[in-house]
C-alpha cells in the first residue's frame, strides 16, 4: 500500500482528483486530495491575505492530521508551486513527486516568476473589482465550479532548503494539446535532466479527465 497526496490547481478544488482518488483507493491506497484554504470545499474562507505560505501549510497539517509518514506527492498546474513548497519542508519523507503540466520553480522564483506578460495582464486585470482575488482566466470563467484566487499565492517565491534534494523520484507530465501552454519551458528543462522521469499525455491542460487511465499507470508506477 502507497500513501497518494494529491493538490489541485488555481481556481479549482479537490473534485479535480474525484477519478483518480477512486482508482488509487480501489487499487488498495490511501489518498489524500488537499484542500487548500479559499478554494473548493474550503471556498468560503477565500480572502486576499492567503498566499503560497498558507497553501503549503495547509497541505503539510493535512498530511500530519493523514498520518502519512512516506508518500507520493502530485500536484497539478498551481499544484506545482504548492508540492514544492512542501518539498522544501518534507522532501525526506516524499517517494515520489510528480508534476501533473504543472509549474516547476527554481529557488527564489514565484509563479509571476516563471510566466510571461499575458499571464501577468490576466492576474492584474482578474482582480481589479476585488483586488487580492482573481477572476479564472478567459474561456473558463463560465465554468460554475471555478472560483477566485489569490493573488498572494502567484507572487510569493518558494525557498529551497535542501529538503527538497532527498525526494527519490522526481516525475513531470506533460500535457501536448493545450496551447497557448506555459509549461513547455518544464518539458524541455526535464528531457534533458536524466534524473526526471519525463511523459506527455495527449489531451488538455487537465490531465485527470484527458487522459485518466494514463495518469493511474503513471501513479501507480510510482507506488512502493
Amino acid at each position: 500500500m502507497t500513501d497518494y497526496v494529491l493538490v489541485h490547481g488555481a481556481w479549482g478544488g479537490g473534485w479535480a482528483y474525484d477519478r483518480l482518488a477512486a482508482d488509487l483507493r480501489e487499487a488498495g491506497h490511501r489518498v489524500l486530495v488537499a484542500q487548500l484554504a479559499g478554494m473548493g470545499s474550503r471556498a468560503d474562507g477565500l480572502n486576499p491575505s492567503i498566499d503560497l505560505s498558507a497553501h503549503v501549510h495547509d497541505v503539510i497539517s493535512q498530511i500530519e492530521a493523514a498520518g502519512f509518514d512516506r508518500f507520493v506527492l502530485a500536484g497539478h498546474s498551481y499544484g506545482g508551486m504548492v508540492v514544492t513548497g512542501v518539498a522544501t519542508r518534507l522532501g525526506g519523507h516524499i517517494d515520489a513527486l510528480v508534476y501533473i503540466d504543472a509549474f516547476l520553480p527554481q529557488d527564489g522564483q514565484s509563479l509571476w516568476d516563471i510566466t510571461g506578460e499575458w499571464e501577468h495582464g490576466q492576474y492584474i486585470d482578474g482582480q481589479r473589482d476585488r483586488p487580492g482575488l482573481v477572476l479564472p482566466l478567459p474561456g473558463a470563467r463560465d465554468n460554475p465550479r471555478l472560483g477566485r484566487h489569490p493573488l498572494l499565492t502567484l507572487i510569493e517565491p518558494v525557498h529551497f532548503t535542501g529538503e527538497e534534494a532527498k525526494v527519490r523520484r522526481h516525475v513531470y507530465i506533460f500535457a501536448t494539446g493545450w496551447s497557448p501552454s506555459p509549461f513547455p519551458r518544464f518539458a524541455e528543462r526535464v528531457k534533458a535532466d536524466p534524473t526526471w522521469e519525463y511523459h506527455e499525455a495527449d489531451c488538455g491542460h487537465d490531465v485527470m479527465s484527458g487522459q485518466p487511465a494514463q495518469l493511474l499507470t503513471i501513479m501507480l508506477s510510482c507506488s512502493g
